[in-house]
């Protein structure tokens, strides 16, 4: 009876029927972390299951998807799919805090818990997986879905069921461009890195497919012979037909890039994941309780919405608040605020033909895929090689739907993720002030994640250690208070040109310190300017495969002090009373090839020195602990005054300087 009067509601439905959530399965409902009391919170539990959704291709709201008019329709002429969730809420809505904390997912995997309670995991459950505890202390309804279609299943990634574009009855084919580049020796390799299901290749022969590969960008290409290649993977010592594996008879050479051009088939309607998000977090935020079969479990216990992503996940946010998602079918807002994590000054491949959501530029690796693309700032800017126009917040300025955005990022995304087009011109010439409506956090010394270890692996540095998780605590309950209070956050922190903190590459290799057994980068990441074909700007198909490539960009540095610590932003006291040099950049060993290149992740740890004889011996110009700090108690008294400015700045909760005073007090001096 229901579903008829569901059908019978929709029916009867105006022109420009609403995009929504028409069905919620509730798969999974248990206490979580054992019925655990968090605080004032009280207990959370855990739904999850799966969300139906079906949208009005016609609608205003929809215009930006790509080939979405290209999308199936239902008997009721809508585009339909479905998306994974998981929720995890106070028992007794009315104990929160009223807010909505929704994680992108990265490449399937919630990440929010780890970046702010210092746990997480995929299927988080137990009192361990809460790690601190701090969102559910805080009192956030955390939520997450699927957005990207490529992921494939397991290890309890969350998916989504986007349509596939068809022309009629017939499949849509294009060329495709997809770069490999591996770690170790193998012998086939499916044509997209991060879990990613590929396009298929529409035959077997393909017979117009080209393999190359080359050592790096810069050098040309060879041609591999095609009795050389085939589309398949190998199992058990022999080649296995597969269209969405690349098999290479004398194995992938370490840290070379191969590029395959290939005729592929049937592409998903990758910007729907936009929608699945803006959708399914208005259910949560305006649904009603009986709006069933899409009964909302959160009715009128949501206030504001905030939404938070890391690296891919932050990029997701740019690129969803750049293409105008942030308010629904209604206009209403969707999220009032946003944290986009480590994303640098990139988008994504998230709403175009034969999008691979998976990649992003780099130093080395998948430099001709529109991750870093014009505009970068959030106020106008124009570029004076292609004579652009533009910036990020221009359609959300346009419908009323700007939220309260900060841009948090580590040394890591000035030197491989192209960092500082957030905040300079892209000549690299002049400062660009955000609007009033962003900030800006340059995190000094930190790198992209979170290691847990030092150890080398496959770069040439140790890795570097500095958690910056606790910054990240504090800007969200700034956030908070901006939204919801109207309380400024702390002002924007960041390198610039006019002081001198945001230099250039040889600039900041001279004030680099001279340690020994060090090479220092020679280049970084400057993205290029890429020319899909006409039809890219408004279409999202590329007609030319690989693009064309113009000049790149202009990236800048943060510049350092005597001991190679970066000078300006946020500096933890890690940093500001060192006992090592921490860097943003790490360059790959021998062994796993492109030799020098950059890490697209990885930082770099060097300890000083304990003593002047030590120090003496290395020839190492840096001082030592012993001679910047007299005893143990200077030494504390130095990182305490460090993590009291910081509170008073707001960058630091007072539970977090306690922490910082309690590692400090157990490192060996």
């Amino acid at each position: 009876m229901k579903i008829t009067w569901l059908i019978l509601l929709l029916l009867a439905a105006p022109r420009f029927g609403l995009a929504e959530v028409v069905r919620i399965e509730v798969t999974r409902r248990e206490p979580f972390a054992d019925g655990h009391s968090f605080g004032r919170s009280g207990a959370y539990e855990i739904l999850s299951g799966r969300m139906h959704i079906e949208v009005d291709a016609a609608h205003p709201a929809n215009a930006r998807v790509v080939d979405l008019e290209l999308a199936p329709r239902n008997t009721r002429g809508k585009v339909e799919f479905w998306t994974d969730f998981f929720l995890l809420k106070p028992v007794d809505p009315q104990r929160g805090n009223r807010r909505l904390f929704y994680g992108v997912n990265n490449r399937g995997n919630k990440l929010a818990l780890g970046a702010f309670n210092n746990r997480g995991g995929n299927a988080p459950r137990t009192l361990e997986d809460a790690g601190n505890g701090f969102l559910m202390r805080q009192g956030y309804s955390i939520l997450w879905c699927g957005w990207n279609g490529d992921v494939t299943a397991g290890n309890d990634r969350l998916l989504v069921d986007l349509p596939v574009a068809r022309d009629g009855e017939r499949s849509i084919t294009g060329k495709i461009h997809a770069e490999i580049c591996v770690s170790e020796k193998t012998f086939s390799q499916p044509f997209y890195w991060g879990n990613s299901d590929p396009y298929p290749s529409v035959s077997l022969d393909n017979g117009d497919a080209t393999l190359t590969l080359r050592p790096n960008r810069s050098e040309p290409a060879q041609l591999i012979p095609r009795e050389k290649w085939a589309f398949a993977r190998w199992e058990n010592g022999e080649a296995v037909p597969d269209p969405k594996h690349l098999h290479v008879a004398d194995g992938y050479r370490p840290g070379w890039l191969y590029e395959l051009l290939y005729t592929g088939k049937d592409p998903r309607v990758t910007g729907l994941g936009f929608v699945a998000v803006r959708d399914v977090v208005s259910l949560f935020r305006y649904g009603s309780r009986q709006s069933e079969p899409a009964a909302n479990p959160l009715a009128d216990t949501i206030e504001w919405a905030y939404i938070f992503g890391v690296s891919q996940s932050g990029r997701f946010i740019h690129h969803f608040i750049y293409q105008g998602f942030n308010g629904d079918e209604k206009s209403r807002p969707v999220f009032d605020g946003a944290i986009s994590h480590v994303g640098g000054g990139g988008k994504g491949f998230f709403n175009s033909r034969f999008a691979q959501t998976t990649r992003h530029g780099s130093h080395h690796e998948d430099n001709l895929y529109p991750s870093d693309v014009f505009p970068f700032t959030s106020v106008p800017q124009r570029d004076p090689v292609s004579g652009e126009h533009g910036d990020i917040l221009a359609r959300s300025r346009a419908s009323g739907h700007v939220p309260k955005l900060f841009f948090t990022e580590t040394s890591t995304e000035y030197w491989a993720r192209a960092g500082s087009l957030l905040h300079t011109d892209v000549e690299g010439k002049r400062d660009i002030a955000p609007d009033p409506n962003v900030r800006i956090y340059f995190f000094s010394g930190a790198e992209h994640g979170i290691s847990t270890s030092p150890a080398r692996g496959m770069y040439e540095n140790q890795r570097n250690i500095l958690d910056h998780r606790p910054l990240l605590r504090s800007l969200l309950v700034s956030l908070d208070r901006w939204v919801g209070d109207g309380v400024e956050p702390p002002p924007s922190s960041y390198p610039r040109i006019d002081d001198g903190t945001l230099v250039d590459l040889e600039t900041w290799r001279r004030s680099f310190p001279k340690m020994p057994g060090v090479r220092l980068p020679e280049s970084f990441y400057t993205p290029l300017r890429l020319d899909f074909g006409p039809r890219w700007r408004r279409q999202g198909i590329a007609d030319y495969v690989p693009p064309r490539v113009g000049p790149p960009y202009t990236t800048l540095l943060p510049a350092v002090d005597r001991d190679g610590n970066e000078r300006a932003g946020i500096r933890l006291p890690d940093v500001a009373v060192p006992l090592a040099t921490f860097a943003g950049w790490n360059t790959r060993a021998a062994p796993y090839g492109a030799e020098g290149m950059l890490s697209r992740w990885s930082g770099s740890y060097w300890p000083l020195a304990h003593t002047p004889e030590e120090r003496q011996k290395r020839g190492d110009p840096r001082r030592s602990v012993r001679e910047r700090y007299a005893t143990r108690d200077a030494y504390l008294s130095r990182v305490t005054e460090s993590a009291l400015d910081l509170e008073k700045r707001g960058l630091l909760l007072g539970e977090d300087v306690v922490e910082t005073l309690r590692a400090a007090a157990q490192r060996e001096f």
